[in-house]
């Protein structure tokens, strides 16, 4: 990948899940259900809280997912652990799209904090991940902080996000 791109439409998201972007080993997101957002609107090697990377990206929610009929029947909600996973998945994805290679995994997270919920009246969710470090050698890490918007107002807030590249098993 020679110029990176800037945005990613649903269908390139999806081709990433089928590893066709990254190339054989390298980083993939999750397909449908559990690719957690629509597109990518932007992502860059600088820019984002402390300058060193940022990805920005939406998913349209709809009363219909999947997710809200069984958790909470009579009370629905998307799970928390469900956004979180959100920022994983586009942490992994900035790695790969900054030609690192390997498979990703989350490896953890300093702090999670709820204030209000996504419900299926919610219109629009914005995700954002703030790199703060990558490493790029024999361990590829990144370590990222990042947030969650519903319908323009940020209601999760998560410090120090750890995802991982490895290669595949001998």
């Amino acid at each position: 990948m020679t110029e990176r791109k800037s945005s990613f439409t649903y269908e390139e998201l999806l081709a990433c899940g089928r590893g066709e972007l990254f190339g054989p080993g390298n980083a993939q997101l999750p397909l449908p259900p559990m690719l957690m957002f629509d597109r990518i609107t932007s992502i860059g090697e600088t820019g984002g809280a402390n300058n060193k990377g940022h990805v920005v990206a939406e998913f349209d929610i709809r009363p219909d997912l999947w997710f809200f009929p069984c958790h909470f029947k009579g009370d629905p909600v998307m799970p928390g652990c469900l956004g979180l996973d959100a920022l994983w998945q586009l942490t992994g994805f900035h790695l790969g799209w900054l030609g690192l290679p390997g498979r990703g995994r989350a490896l953890g997270v300093g702090e999670v904090k709820f204030s209000e919920q996504v419900l299926p009246t919610t219109k629009k969710v914005v995700y954002g991940v703030d790199f703060k470090r990558i490493f790029k050698s024999k361990l590829v890490l990144g370590i990222a902080d990042g947030w969650l918007e519903a319908d323009g107002k940020r209601i999760y807030e998560v410090k120090d996000m750890r995802v991982g590249l490895f290669g595949t098993a001998a």
